[in-house]
């Protein structure tokens, strides 16, 4: 057992059975700032590990760290120089997390050539920067490369599908980490819109430049994908990629009638491709507004930031006893003013489920905020981007307010809430916005209802909401359901046949079916189905 803390990394993400103290120092390890912790087992004495880790690796970390067992060498309390035998370091581990653990005291240096991480380290040194931010150009003839982080099987699909969209004829070279490109309609057009390569003929993609703007330690919150932590968020990397696999072009519009988070908004704008995001639920269509929004209204964001910031602490300057809800419900701009209130949600979020003190979470998140419209704004100026519209509403999927045969492409993934209660997991969020839990209760697919009887309304209501898509879906075009089999009441709820069985029968055609391992969410799933299927009957 060892306490420490992760670079970037707040204690509460830190899981461990030793109380983790605060922080006592800084480092480097290959030239990224890191932190220094002692661990705390007084058996262990002086050693420190330093650790780099994001998100999307802790997977990775999980799998491959067991425990770190140190066993003294002699009475003098040096240690074994196999004190990292029990850690099972690979090249994906690595990859995950550049790690040296260290002595302090004398005869360091020396003991440190003879030590069996050395290995380890210079192995790290070879994988170079964290795979976002490497940004060396690549020679000509290494024509196609995927990002480090592709090392699932549907992802290596999905890339794939990718150069097939855009007529692309390649080979896969190098341990399937390269393409070959032997045939293409458009270089350009590759480097422009490529979800899963960072470099088209030795050019970085303008993907691998958007990630660069990111203001967290997860390398799939860039730009404003990270503003609020809602559950079951789609990879905006795989929406990217699906974008394409379906062959929407710029003006196209795209439909996805759980717009949740906001995700396919924000990767459909970046490619110039119209979306219309519907949800039921008020905070969904608050948050994916925010982050489509507001780079239209940035000045006018900063025009407010004084006034709302002193407003959250009582102070002399605050002598009319103005509210910070009272100043923000002053704005007369919508998405001005919403984008005040997601911060101020944000910020209840972190005290409810972190314990972090309402004011300074709000500033704090304030701040990231602005730097990420401004990021948002900064990379749609580099990169020369046409941005798509979107439209977000208020709406039900069971009875979408569109016309017949409008939409382009549809890409979504209906809710969990057979599983992942969504009413209760943003509580706190909902009834600060003033809305009746009980009554949302009522309206929200999924959460009516128990045992049988909730899971046979919940197929009631996804079948109204797929004959919904089918009627707006313009013939020929191609839906993508994002699906997966859920735990309830110690069951498996077979979701993805029903889905693919009902689809089929009002006139769809499945023509992909690719699993998708996942991680997290309560455990209620082990993996998803990315369904594609396209409208094959009027």
């Amino acid at each position: 057992m060892v306490a420490f803390l992760i670079y970037k990394s707040n204690k509460e993400n830190v899981e461990t059975g030793i109380p983790i103290t605060e922080l006592e120092g800084s480092a480097k390890l290959f030239g990224v700032p890191g932190s220094a912790k002692t661990i705390t087992r007084k058996s262990f004495g002086n050693v420190k590990l330093i650790g780099k880790e994001c998100s999307e690796s802790k997977r990775i970390f999980q799998e491959c760290f067991t425990s770190l067992r140190l066993e003294k060498a002699d009475t003098r309390g040096l240690y074994k120089k196999s004190c990292l035998a029990s850690m099972q370091m690979n090249e994906e581990t690595l990859k995950a997390l550049k790690l040296i653990v260290y002595y302090k005291g004398d005869n360091m240096t020396d003991k440190m050539q003879n030590f069996k991480g050395k290995r380890m380290l210079q192995r790290a040194e070879e994988l170079g920067s964290f795979w976002a931010y490497n940004k060396c150009e690549l020679p000509e003839d290494k024509q196609l490369l995927l990002f480090d982080n592709v090392q699932f099987i549907y992802e290596l699909a999905l890339a794939q599908l990718e150069l097939e969209s855009f007529e692309a004829h390649f080979e896969v070279t190098n341990g399937l980490r390269e393409f070959e490109l032997l045939e293409t309609r458009d270089d350009n057009e590759l480097k422009k819109r490529l979800a899963y390569f960072k470099f088209v003929r030795g050019k970085p993609t303008d993907y691998s430049q958007i990630i660069q703007k990111n203001r967290t330690h997860s390398v799939n919150q860039y730009l404003t994908h990270w503003i609020y932590p809602y559950k079951g968020k789609f990879h905006p990397q795989m929406i990217r990629a699906l974008l394409n696999i379906i062959r929407l072009e710029q003006g196209d519009t795209v439909l996805d009638p759980f717009i949740g988070s906001g995700t396919t908004g924000v990767e459909a704008q970046l490619l110039g491709i119209n979306c219309i995001g519907i949800d039921i639920s008020p905070l969904c269509v608050l948050q994916s507004k925010v982050k489509t929004e507001s780079i239209e209204v940035f000045q006018e964001i900063i025009d407010w930031k004084e006034e709302i910031t002193r407003r959250i602490k009582p102070s002399l300057f605050n002598t009319e006893g103005r509210t910070l809800n009272d100043a923000i419900n002053s704005i007369k701009n919508e998405k001005v003013k919403n984008f005040y209130n997601m911060a101020k949600l944000v910020a209840i979020s972190d005290n409810t489920r972190r314990g972090r003190e309402f004011s300074n979470a709000f500033l704090k998140n304030l701040e990231l905020m602005i730097f990420s419209i401004k990021d948002y704004l900064e990379i749609v100026k580099k990169l020369n981007l046409r941005l798509g519209r979107v439209e977000i509403k208020s709406g039900d999927s069971r009875a979408l307010p569109l016309n017949n045969e409008s939409i382009d492409g549809i890409i979504t993934s209906p809710p969990y809430s057979i599983a992942l209660d969504y009413v209760s997991n943003d509580a706190h969020a909902l009834e600060e916005l003033g809305y009746d839990l009980s009554q949302i209760r009522e309206e929200f697919i999924g959460v009516r209802g128990k045992g049988k009887t909730r899971i046979d309304l919940y197929n009631e209501d996804m079948k109204k909401s797929f004959d919904e898509m089918f009627r707006v879906l313009k013939p020929k075009k191609y839906a993508v359901i994002v699906i997966g089999n859920a735990t309830y009441l110690g069951q498996e709820v077979k979701t993805v046949e029903f889905t693919i069985n009902y689809a089929e029968k009002i006139g769809f055609k499945l023509v992909k079916n690719i699993d998708k391992i996942i991680y997290g969410l309560y455990n209620v799933m082990q993996k998803e189905n990315i369904l594609i299927f396209q409208k094959v009957q009027g």
